[in-house]
C-alpha cells in the first residue's frame, strides 16, 4: 500500500465512521423533537445533503489516493484544521443538544439558541462543515475534488441556510 493510498484510507474510515456517530445523535434528536411536535419545512434540501456530503469526502480519499500524498506542512495544516472544525462542531451540537439534527426541525415555543459558538455567528455548524472538507482536502491532497465539494456542497448550504433562517423566523 502506497503511503498516499494509506492517509486516503485511514482519513476516509475516521471520517465516516464519526459521520456515523453524529447520525445516529441526529436521528436520535430528530425523534426526541418529532415527539415535542417540531415540524420540519418541506422545501428542506436534505435529500441532496444526505447523499453529497458522504459523496465529498469518497471524492477527495480517491484523489487523494491518486495524487497524494500530501506535503508534511499541508498535511499538518489539514489536520489543525479539521480539528478545528470539529471542535467549532461538537461546540454547536453541545449548544443545541437534543435541538441539533441534520433535519430543520423547529420545535413550537422554542426560543432561539444564543449561546456557545451562537453567541457569535448564525451558523457555527456549518462554518464547521466547510472546515472538514478543506481540512480532508489537505489531509489527503484533493485540491480539485476538495474544490469542487467546497463549491458543490456550499450551493446546497447556502439553500440550506435559507431555509432554516425562514423556518426559525429570521429573514
Amino acid at each position: 500500500m502506497t503511503p498516499a493510498l494509506a492517509v486516503a484510507c485511514v482519513t476516509w474510515l475516521a471520517v465516516m465512521l464519526v459521520m456515523a456517530g453524529e447520525a445516529a445523535l441526529s436521528a436520535h434528536n430528530a425523534t426526541v423533537l418529532r415527539a415535542r411536535g417540531a415540524v420540519e419545512p418541506p422545501d428542506d434540501v436534505f435529500r441532496a445533503m444526505q447523499w453529497a456530503y458522504p459523496l465529498c469526502f469518497l471524492a477527495m480519499a480517491i484523489e487523494g489516493a491518486i495524487a497524494g500524498p500530501s506535503p508534511p506542512d499541508v498535511l499538518a495544516s489539514g489536520l489543525v484544521l479539521f480539528g478545528l472544525a470539529k471542535a467549532l462542531k461538537i461546540a454547536a451540537i453541545s449548544a443545541l443538544g437534543v435541538r441539533w439534527t441534520f433535519r430543520v426541525l423547529v420545535p413550537p415555543n422554542t426560543p432561539l439558541v444564543a449561546s456557545g459558538p451562537y453567541r457569535l455567528m448564525r451558523h457555527p455548524n456549518y462554518v464547521a462543515v466547510f472546515g472538514e472538507i478543506a481540512g480532508m482536502a489537505l489531509i489527503v491532497w484533493a485540491p480539485v475534488a476538495g474544490t469542487a465539494a467546497l463549491a458543490g456542497f456550499g450551493s446546497l448550504l447556502v439553500k440550506r441556510v435559507r431555509v432554516e433562517d425562514r423556518a426559525l423566523g429570521r429573514q
